[in-house]
Protein backbone atom coordinates (compact mmCIF):
# COMPACT_ATOMS: atom_id res chain seq x y z
CA UNK A 1 0.00 0.00 0.00
CA UNK A 2 0.86 3.58 -0.81
CA UNK A 3 0.24 6.87 1.34
CA UNK A 4 -0.34 9.52 -0.87
CA UNK A 5 -0.94 12.56 0.45
CA UNK A 6 -1.56 16.28 -1.81
CA UNK A 7 -2.07 19.98 -1.56
CA UNK A 8 -4.85 21.92 -2.40
CA UNK A 9 -4.24 25.68 -2.96
CA UNK A 10 -3.01 25.34 -6.91
CA UNK A 11 -2.32 21.44 -6.55
CA UNK A 12 -6.24 20.39 -6.27
CA UNK A 13 -7.92 23.63 -6.92
CA UNK A 14 -6.58 26.77 -8.92
CA UNK A 15 -7.23 28.61 -5.67
CA UNK A 16 -3.45 30.43 -5.31
CA UNK A 17 -4.75 33.72 -6.76
CA UNK A 18 -8.13 34.02 -5.12
CA UNK A 19 -7.26 32.53 -1.79
CA UNK A 20 -4.01 35.03 -1.83
CA UNK A 21 -5.93 37.91 -2.85
CA UNK A 22 -8.58 36.54 -0.11
CA UNK A 23 -5.69 36.51 2.46
CA UNK A 24 -3.62 40.04 2.48
CA UNK A 25 -7.57 41.94 1.92
CA UNK A 26 -8.87 40.30 5.46
CA UNK A 27 -5.23 41.17 7.38
CA UNK A 28 -5.72 44.32 5.61
CA UNK A 29 -9.06 45.02 6.61
CA UNK A 30 -8.62 43.60 10.38
CA UNK A 31 -5.56 45.49 10.89
CA UNK A 32 -4.91 48.38 8.35
CA UNK A 33 -1.91 47.26 7.30
CA UNK A 34 -0.49 45.79 3.66
CA UNK A 35 0.99 42.61 4.78
CA UNK A 36 4.30 41.75 2.62
CA UNK A 37 3.13 39.44 0.06
CA UNK A 38 6.73 38.13 -0.64
CA UNK A 39 6.01 34.37 0.50
CA UNK A 40 9.62 33.09 -0.77
CA UNK A 41 10.96 34.84 2.13
CA UNK A 42 8.69 33.17 4.68
CA UNK A 43 10.01 30.42 6.96
CA UNK A 44 6.54 28.96 7.04
CA UNK A 45 3.97 29.86 4.28
CA UNK A 46 1.12 28.40 6.01
CA UNK A 47 -1.75 31.13 6.85
CA UNK A 48 -0.68 30.99 10.81
CA UNK A 49 2.61 30.63 10.03
CA UNK A 50 2.28 33.64 7.56
CA UNK A 51 0.32 35.50 10.67
CA UNK A 52 3.29 34.32 12.97
CA UNK A 53 6.51 36.57 10.32
CA UNK A 54 3.41 39.24 9.95
CA UNK A 55 3.56 39.73 13.60
CA UNK A 56 7.13 39.65 13.80
CA UNK A 57 8.06 42.04 11.32
CA UNK A 58 5.34 44.75 10.96
CA UNK A 59 2.32 44.09 13.70
CA UNK A 60 4.73 43.57 16.81
CA UNK A 61 1.10 44.79 19.04
CA UNK A 62 -0.48 41.81 18.43
CA UNK A 63 -0.51 38.50 19.85
CA UNK A 64 -1.02 35.23 17.38
CA UNK A 65 -3.78 34.24 19.06
CA UNK A 66 -5.61 37.14 18.88
CA UNK A 67 -4.32 38.25 15.49
CA UNK A 68 -5.93 34.92 14.26
CA UNK A 69 -9.05 35.16 15.80
CA UNK A 70 -9.76 38.49 13.95
CA UNK A 71 -8.51 37.66 10.62
CA UNK A 72 -9.66 34.50 10.17
CA UNK A 73 -13.34 35.03 10.26
CA UNK A 74 -12.74 37.90 7.94
CA UNK A 75 -10.32 35.59 5.39
CA UNK A 76 -13.45 32.58 5.85
CA UNK A 77 -16.18 35.50 4.51
CA UNK A 78 -14.22 36.56 1.48
CA UNK A 79 -13.58 32.80 0.72
CA UNK A 80 -17.15 32.51 1.11
CA UNK A 81 -18.13 35.36 -1.07
CA UNK A 82 -15.11 34.46 -3.89
CA UNK A 83 -16.64 31.24 -4.27
CA UNK A 84 -20.26 31.91 -4.04
CA UNK A 85 -19.43 34.79 -7.20
CA UNK A 86 -17.39 32.07 -9.05
CA UNK A 87 -17.19 28.48 -7.58
CA UNK A 88 -13.30 26.99 -7.79
CA UNK A 89 -12.17 24.59 -10.80
CA UNK A 90 -9.79 21.87 -10.12
CA UNK A 91 -6.84 21.12 -11.87
CA UNK A 92 -7.85 19.62 -14.36
CA UNK A 93 -8.25 15.43 -13.55
CA UNK A 94 -7.52 15.87 -9.87
CA UNK A 95 -11.22 15.29 -8.81
CA UNK A 96 -10.81 11.87 -10.55
CA UNK A 97 -7.48 11.21 -9.72
CA UNK A 98 -8.61 11.89 -6.12
CA UNK A 99 -11.86 9.60 -6.18
CA UNK A 100 -9.59 6.76 -7.71
CA UNK A 101 -7.30 6.77 -5.22
CA UNK A 102 -10.10 6.95 -2.34
CA UNK A 103 -11.92 3.97 -4.13
CA UNK A 104 -8.45 1.77 -4.11
CA UNK A 105 -7.63 -0.34 -1.53
CA UNK A 106 -3.72 0.16 -2.61
CA UNK A 107 -4.10 3.35 -1.59
CA UNK A 108 -4.49 5.73 1.83
CA UNK A 109 -5.43 9.52 0.84
CA UNK A 110 -4.93 12.34 3.04
CA UNK A 111 -4.72 16.13 2.82
CA UNK A 112 -1.97 18.35 4.32
CA UNK A 113 -2.67 22.22 3.30
CA UNK A 114 -0.83 25.02 4.48
CA UNK A 115 -4.61 26.85 4.61
CA UNK A 116 -7.29 26.95 7.52
CA UNK A 117 -9.48 23.76 7.31
CA UNK A 118 -12.29 25.76 7.54
CA UNK A 119 -11.72 27.17 3.91
CA UNK A 120 -9.95 24.14 2.73
CA UNK A 121 -13.41 22.46 2.86
CA UNK A 122 -15.01 25.15 1.54
CA UNK A 123 -12.75 25.06 -1.66
CA UNK A 124 -12.75 21.70 -1.96
CA UNK A 125 -16.66 21.22 -1.78
CA UNK A 126 -17.08 24.14 -4.37
CA UNK A 127 -15.06 22.47 -6.28
CA UNK A 128 -16.74 19.35 -6.40
CA UNK A 129 -14.33 17.10 -4.39
CA UNK A 130 -15.37 13.77 -3.02
CA UNK A 131 -14.56 14.83 1.31
CA UNK A 132 -16.11 12.09 2.44
CA UNK A 133 -13.86 9.79 4.51
CA UNK A 134 -10.84 12.46 3.26
CA UNK A 135 -7.98 12.85 6.16
CA UNK A 136 -7.14 16.23 6.30
CA UNK A 137 -4.52 18.43 8.42
CA UNK A 138 -4.47 21.91 7.63
CA UNK A 139 -3.22 25.23 9.66
CA UNK A 140 -5.37 24.54 12.42
CA UNK A 141 -3.29 22.09 13.45
CA UNK A 142 0.23 23.52 13.18
CA UNK A 143 2.16 27.13 11.60
CA UNK A 144 4.72 24.37 10.34
CA UNK A 145 4.20 22.60 7.50
CA UNK A 146 5.99 19.41 7.91
CA UNK A 147 4.36 19.49 11.47
CA UNK A 148 1.17 19.40 9.18
CA UNK A 149 1.75 16.96 7.25
CA UNK A 150 3.51 14.66 9.89
CA UNK A 151 -0.17 15.29 11.17
CA UNK A 152 -1.75 14.06 8.15
CA UNK A 153 0.05 11.19 8.37
CA UNK A 154 -0.55 10.18 11.67
CA UNK A 155 -4.28 10.32 11.15
CA UNK A 156 -4.06 7.95 7.85
CA UNK A 157 -1.59 5.90 8.84
CA UNK A 158 -0.92 6.09 12.71
CA UNK A 159 1.52 3.22 12.35
CA UNK A 160 3.44 4.80 9.80
CA UNK A 161 3.81 1.79 7.51
CA UNK A 162 3.34 2.44 3.64
CA UNK A 163 5.94 5.16 2.42
CA UNK A 164 4.55 8.62 1.46
CA UNK A 165 4.23 10.51 -2.17
CA UNK A 166 3.03 14.06 -1.71
CA UNK A 167 1.65 16.17 -4.29
CA UNK A 168 2.47 19.34 -4.15
CA UNK A 169 3.15 22.77 -6.44
CA UNK A 170 5.42 25.26 -5.04
CA UNK A 171 9.56 25.54 -3.68
CA UNK A 172 8.07 25.22 0.47
CA UNK A 173 6.70 21.97 -0.83
CA UNK A 174 10.54 20.79 -1.77
CA UNK A 175 11.50 21.99 0.80
CA UNK A 176 9.24 20.50 3.11
CA UNK A 177 9.35 17.00 1.47
CA UNK A 178 13.66 17.05 1.80
CA UNK A 179 13.18 17.76 5.19
CA UNK A 180 10.74 14.65 5.67
CA UNK A 181 12.52 12.17 3.46
CA UNK A 182 9.15 11.88 1.62
CA UNK A 183 8.70 11.13 -2.38
CA UNK A 184 7.25 14.61 -4.44
CA UNK A 185 5.54 14.92 -7.00
CA UNK A 186 5.22 18.64 -8.52
CA UNK A 187 2.07 19.88 -10.11
CA UNK A 188 2.09 22.55 -12.65
CA UNK A 189 5.17 24.92 -13.56
CA UNK A 190 5.74 27.10 -10.04
CA UNK A 191 8.51 25.05 -8.65
CA UNK A 192 11.39 23.05 -9.46
CA UNK A 193 11.79 19.38 -9.44
CA UNK A 194 13.03 16.57 -11.49
CA UNK A 195 9.27 14.34 -10.73
CA UNK A 196 6.55 16.92 -12.36
CA UNK A 197 2.93 16.83 -13.82
CA UNK A 198 1.46 19.20 -15.61
CA UNK A 199 -1.80 18.09 -14.51
CA UNK A 200 -4.11 14.80 -13.26
CA UNK A 201 -5.60 14.19 -16.74
CA UNK A 202 -3.35 11.10 -17.22
CA UNK A 203 -3.58 8.41 -14.04
CA UNK A 204 -1.10 7.01 -15.23
CA UNK A 205 1.57 9.84 -15.47
CA UNK A 206 0.03 10.58 -12.00
CA UNK A 207 0.88 7.42 -10.24
CA UNK A 208 3.94 6.48 -11.90
CA UNK A 209 5.92 8.49 -9.14
CA UNK A 210 4.18 6.73 -6.78
CA UNK A 211 6.70 4.69 -4.99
Amino acid sequence: MHHVMLDIDGTLIQSYEFDEKCFIDAVKETTGIDIESDWENYPNVTDRGILETFISRQAPQYSLEALEGIVKPIFIRNIQQSIEDKPALEVDGAKAFVSYLLKNEQYVVSVATGGWGETAKLKLLSAGFETEGLVLASSNDHYARIEIMKSARMRADPTNRFPITYFGDAEWDVRACEQLGVNLVLVGERGNHHQRIKNFTSLDDALRYVK
